[in-house]
């Protein structure tokens, strides 16, 4: 028997998890450690009224492993238990991308607290990089025919499972909704979620950090359009980040890195402007020059750190 399903994050339709076709919703839950969905709650609830399945995800963002997996614990640790743990270990705004023993830190910290193995989400030719965690982790997949595959139907195509015994979920298409088809019985992804032994963790909940948005954009504000055309707004402040991030000689995320900030960073900046997915800052620097940061995604809204 297979399992088709969907997964969500704070930007997605409400039709997504009502789609008749899917028996389970996955939904993001934390990405860092400094980012929760605002939707997780509804998403979650609104799935349980449906009578789907469910899975929380954790987006690695490449810090400290350890606490990473404390961080996602805490926030859903109400829900362990009721759903299958998932980590999506992808390249974007992933700053270990490449380190195989990332993930393992990741799971078995997760273990330890709650007695879960979660799944792994990765792409098929990064299998390698988390093939330390085959012997204890369900694998999902991603592997697409192309972005335009607007169909539960799953495509002819071979998909590898590197190191692992075999594939638990494969993503088959990712275009106008993430469509997945699951190796399982209910009863199956049900163990995977609640095995023998399952605890509740107890994980000190981290400080809130404040965080306050740059301004927006008023008629009194300074500013200005550079050379690309982006349009700039003066404003003298301080972003201190919550996780790894490029600062970069250009505000796209093509141009070249000058370094990769770890979390902690303070950044002490005069303009931003926001374009396409991100809110950039201006920081500058000796000579006339400047470095980038993206501080938010401007898709979620969700802060890489804190404003002062």
């Amino acid at each position: 028997m297979s399992l088709y399903t969907v997964d969500v994050y704070s930007g997605s339709s409400d039709n997504i998890i009502r789609d008749q076709h899917a028996d389970g919703v996955i939904i993001k839950a934390t990405q860092g450690t400094g980012y929760v969905n605002p939707q997780c709650n509804h998403q979650w609830e609104l799935a349980g009224q449906l009578g789907k399945l469910r899975g929380l995800y954790h987006y690695a963002g490449g810090g400290n492993p350890i606490s990473e997996a404390q961080f996602f614990i805490n926030d859903i640790q109400n829900y362990v238990g009721q759903g299958v743990l998932i980590l999506d270990w992808e390249s974007y705004q992933n700053a270990s991308w490449g380190n195989t023993n990332w993930c393992r830190q990741f799971v078995e910290e997760v273990h330890r607290l709650t007695n879960v193995w979660p799944m792994i989400y990765v792409q098929e030719s990064a299998i390698w990089q988390l093939a330390n965690c085959a012997d204890v982790c369900p694998l999902w997949v991603a592997k697409y025919a192309s972005m335009t595959w607007y169909s539960w139907t799953v495509p002819n195509m071979n998909v590898s499972s590197g190191a692992f015994k075999s594939i638990t979920g494969w993503q088959f298409t990712g275009g106008d909704m993430d469509r997945s088809i699951f190796y399982l019985t209910k009863e199956a992804w049900n163990k995977i979620a609640n095995p023998a032994g399952t605890t509740k963790p107890a994980v000190p909940a981290p400080k809130p950090t404040p965080s306050q948005e740059p301004v927006k954009e008023a008629p009194e504000t300074a500013n200005w359009v550079d050379a690309l055309g982006d349009r700039w707004y003066e404003q003298h402040a301080t972003f201190t980040s919550n996780c790894w991030l490029h600062l970069r000689w250009g505000a796209r995320v093509t141009s070249a890195p000058i370094g990769v900030l770890p979390p902690g960073s303070v950044i002490k900046y005069d303009a931003y402007h926001r374009a396409d997915d991100y809110v950039w800052l201006r920081q500058p620097r000796g000579n006339g020059q400047y470095g980038y940061v993206a501080c938010r995604d401007a898709r979620t809204d969700e802060a890489y750190g804190s404003f002062e």
